[in-house]
C-alpha cells in the first residue's frame, strides 16, 4: 500500500548548464509542491502505513528548510555563493545543481536516512520509501525512486555535504537534527498508548 504527503515550500535559485538562458543566468523562484509517498505491506496498530501526523515533524522539518531560501550549487563562482550567504539568512549549499530532478533525489536522500533512524513505536512493520515527486511549477515535475537517488551517474548525494545556514538549523523543531542524521543518532517516535488491543 502506498501513502502521499504534500509539502509546500517557496525556493529561490539558478540551474547552471541547462539550455535556458533564463534559468541558467539568473536568480529565480519557484513555489515547490513535494510529494513523499510512503510504502508498506502491513498496517500498524492505527491500521496506518505511517502516522500522517508524525511525518509533520523530522521530515517537514527537513523540508521546510528549503521554504523561503536560496539554494545553490556548492561548485558555483565563489563569488556568487558569498553574496547568497550574505544577503540570504537561509541559504543551503548542494552538492548538485538545484533542478527539480535533483531536488527529488535530494529529498529522497534525506527522508531516506530519517526513516532509516527513526525508532518506530506504533508497530509500523515495513515502512519504506517508495518515491518523492518535486513539482517545480504546476505542469512540471519529477519523481525519484530508490534506484535514483543513489545513481553515482546522476551526481553523488551524501548527507555531510548538504550545508544548511545556521538560521535554517535554528528554526528546526529540535536545532541539532542534522548533527543526529550525520551522526547516526536514532530518531525516536512517541510512545503509544493503545485504546483498544489489536
Amino acid at each position: 500500500m502506498l501513502i502521499r504527503k504534500l509539502f509546500k515550500f517557496e525556493n529561490a535559485h539558478i540551474v547552471r548548464n541547462c539550455s535556458s538562458d533564463r534559468c541558467r543566468r539568473s536568480i529565480h523562484g519557484h513555489s515547490y509542491k513535494v510529494e513523499v509517498l510512503l510504502e508498506a505491506h502491513a498496517l500498524d496498530h492505527g491500521q496506518m502505513v505511517y502516522d500522517f501526523g508524525l511525518m509533520k515533524g523530522t521530515i517537514k522539518d527537513v523540508i521546510d528548510a528549503f521554504d523561503h531560501a536560496i539554494c545553490y550549487w556548492d561548485k558555483d563562482d565563489a563569488e556568487y555563493i558569498r553574496l547568497c550567504q550574505q544577503f540570504s539568512a537561509r541559504h543551503i549549499a548542494l552538492p548538485v545543481s538545484p533542478s527539480a530532478e535533483q531536488f527529488a533525489r535530494l529529498f529522497f536522500v534525506l527522508i531516506d536516512a530519517i526513516l532509516k533512524q527513526t525508532v518506530m513505536k506504533n508497530n509500523e512493520a515495513d515502512v519504506l520509501l517508495h518515491s518523492v515527486i518535486a513539482h517545480e511549477t504546476d505542469t512540471g515535475y519529477a519523481q525519484a525512486f530508490r534506484d535514483d537517488a543513489y545513481n553515482p551517474r546522476m551526481g553523488l548525494i551524501k548527507l555531510e555535504e548538504i550545508l544548511f545556514s545556521e538560521q535554517i538549523r535554528a528554526e528546526w523543531g529540535d536545532p541539532q537534527l542534522y548533527d543526529k542524521l550525520l551522526a547516526g543518532t536514532p530518531l525516536i517516535n512517541p510512545d503509544v498508548a493503545l485504546q483498544v488491543q489489536p
